[in-house]
């Protein structure tokens, strides 16, 4: 008998790692939903491989949508049973697949919450005032908004550069991105001057003997967190009549603003590293949207 437990799990996440090259925080995702799984399971009785099936992984998933969990999340835990039941599979512990008869929930895909030109203006006009102090405090908030909004990147891409991923000469930075996928993406004059500041102002005054080549310093010298990046963007954006909103309203805004200045749509896929292409065509729904609106506030006959 094979035991259905964490060692298992832990195993399975070692591929994910190794063979796969998926993120970390993928990583922690689905060895979180397994191990809340193999709980469930094991109060139901479940304690070995031979024992796991199809109904196993529905009462697990039906408990988990009577607990009120989105639709998004139920899908997310659904892919992570799939991915495991396959592995089990393919090492021979099963001899077929349970997960194949395995159907997630469809989830609705809602709009992203996108920052306008104008508010974005009025931002960087007091980030920019708020920077002549040159305190260090300042740049870094101006820097960080910048950094996500010209080039779209995710937050965790953001905190994750280092001095040595900067094309100054070019205005290109090097991002690595889910499952260690590098890309270059370009920035603009307005992040050139804030970085420039950053790194002649900001940085020299934040680091320590123990800092590394992290761009961006936390206020004891260690590489700015997510955590802390989040709180800077919510901060600022709360400030405004969009109120409260993480640093991916930044990257919605950026991927928006570019399709409706006429960007092709398979450079905007780049620019963001989306694998699939119909992960960058929700930001097409988005640029329709607002052509709609605009239409209806402003023909006569609309």
């Amino acid at each position: 008998m094979i035991n259905l437990d964490q060692h298992l799990v832990e195993r399975f996440i070692v591929q994910l790692d190794r063979v796969k090259g998926y993120s970390p925080n993928t990583q922690r995702a689905y060895q979180s939903d397994l191990n809340e799984m193999l709980a469930f399971l094991a109060d139901q009785g479940v304690v070995s491989v031979e024992q796991f099936d199809i109904e196993c992984m529905r009462s697990w998933l039906y408990a988990v949508s009577e607990a009120g969990a989105a639709k998004s999340t139920i899908a997310r835990k659904s892919a992570s049973v799939r991915a495991f039941s396959s592995w089990l599979e393919r090492q021979g512990f099963l001899d077929a697949d349970p997960g194949l008869r395995l159907r997630s929930p469809k989830t609705a895909r809602t709009l992203p919450k996108v920052v306008s030109r104008e508010v974005l203006s009025e931002v960087f006009e007091k980030l920019e005032d708020a920077a002549k102090t040159q305190d260090p405090g300042k740049l870094l908030d101006l820097l960080v908004i910048e950094l996500l909004y010209a080039t779209g990147i995710r937050v965790s891409e953001l905190v994750g550069l280092n001095l040595g991923d900067v094309d100054y000469s070019r205005k290109l930075l090097m991002v690595t991105g889910k499952g260690d996928k590098q890309r270059m993406v370009p920035y603009g004059q307005p992040a050139a001057h804030a970085l420039e500041r950053w790194i002649r102002f900001g940085r020299p005054l934040l680091q320590t003997e123990k800092t590394d080549d992290a761009l961006l310093l936390g206020s004891r010298g260690q590489r700015l967190s997510v955590r802390v990046a989040y709180s800077i963007v919510a901060g600022i954006l709360a400030q405004t009549p969009m109120g409260a909103a993480g640093p991916h309203a930044l990257r919605h805004s950026a991927a928006t603003h570019l399709l409706d200045g006429g960007a092709d749509l398979r450079a905007v896929q780049e620019l963001l590293g989306h694998s699939s292409l119909g992960t960058t065509q929700i930001y097409t729904h988005v640029s329709v949207e607002r052509l709609k609106q605009g239409y209806q506030g402003a023909h006569p006959r609309a």
